[in-house]
């Protein structure tokens, strides 16, 4: 029998026991799984999520991964008493919804939707868009997401251009890496993904400098991070037309704070980081096979190299 702590917080444990304890039967793995930890040392995994119930890791001493219920692992990444394998969440649930968030995103800017459904004026405006082959898209970061999200893209008709910080080929994808890299593959984009993880390295990936590589007008769509955007580098270069609309569904501060000049810039749309949720029911098979290889002496995947930060 192992022991599992579900760790992420009382308020997910509602949604997440039944279909952990459903994937644990399928899987056929016999194991306890609470919310409640009474002895730390006899814990052999922990669910995880930023904001749970566990800050010092250093009494589960018998703990063999603590198994993220996020993507992102910035908030967990640099705990100095976190020396358990650490295993980011990878969900194809998860990637479907990114996918459908920047693909329905992209298709408004591309086709000028909001002329139509917002015309207060009823002014008669038969200009025609561009077919997607005629745009040209770059998609900042591809790990899992970003190279589902490029495909996506691609599979469109879109011109797509993928950046990450290192080399990394992806199959009929024109890629390019590192800083000379960037300005390569942002200069001329009509619109600009960003799904990047947050480290020291992509903070204010978008700036002064770097919101002017971009083609005048336009629009940048960051369902990553926050913090990967200059947030009043984004704003002077909206309101100067260098950059024409951002739709934004990450933000430094969450909930965004209501006095944000994000939420009153006309040129600015606002989600509220809904691009990419966690379904527990996939995700709890995902968390499951982890423990599945743990338990047989297979490696972990979506292991997160803390060198790295993700």
């Amino acid at each position: 029998m192992i022991n599992i702590y579900f760790a992420a917080g009382q308020a997910l444990w509602p949604k997440y026991q039944d279909p952990l304890r459903a994937a644990l039967q399928d899987a056929g793995i016999q194991a306890s799984l609470s919310a409640e930890c009474a002895d730390p040392s006899q814990i052999d995994y922990i669910v995880f999520a930023p904001g749970g119930e566990v800050q010092d890791f250093t009494p589960f001493t018998r703990c063999k991964a603590v198994l993220n219920l996020w993507a992102g692992v910035e908030r967990i990444v640099g705990n100095p008493t976190l020396t358990q394998p650490l295993c980011r969440m990878v969900d194809p649930a998860m990637t479907a919804g990114m996918v459908e968030w920047v693909v329905g995103h992209s298709l408004r800017h591309h086709l000028g939707m909001d002329r139509h459904i917002i015309n207060p004026s009823h002014i008669w405006d038969p200009t025609c868009p561009p077919i997607a082959a005629e745009r040209a898209m770059t998609v900042l970061g591809l790990g899992a997401l970003g190279q589902a999200c490029a495909a996506a893209l691609q599979g469109i008709g879109f011109k797509v251009r993928g950046w990450s910080r290192t080399t990394k080929a992806v199959a009929g994808l024109e890629t390019f890496h590192g800083p000379q890299g960037l300005q390569t593959a942002l200069t001329g984009a009509e619109i600009v993904v960003l799904l990047l993880p947050k480290t020291t390295e992509t903070e204010n990936i978008l700036n002064a400098e770097s919101l002017a590589w971009p083609a005048r007008g336009a629009v940048i769509l960051n369902p990553g991070r926050g913090h990967l955007i200059d947030d009043f580098a984004l704003l002077a270069a909206l309101d100067s037309g260098a950059i024409g609309h951002a739709t934004l569904d990450v933000f430094r501060v969450e909930p965004l704070p209501a006095d944000h000049a994000f939420w009153a810039h006309p040129r600015v749309t606002v989600t509220p980081h809904v691009a990419a949720e966690t379904r527990p029911t996939s995700a709890a098979r995902v968390v499951v096979e982890n423990i599945k290889r743990g338990e047989s002496g297979l490696s972990f995947v979506h292991l997160v190299d803390r060198t790295r930060g993700y």
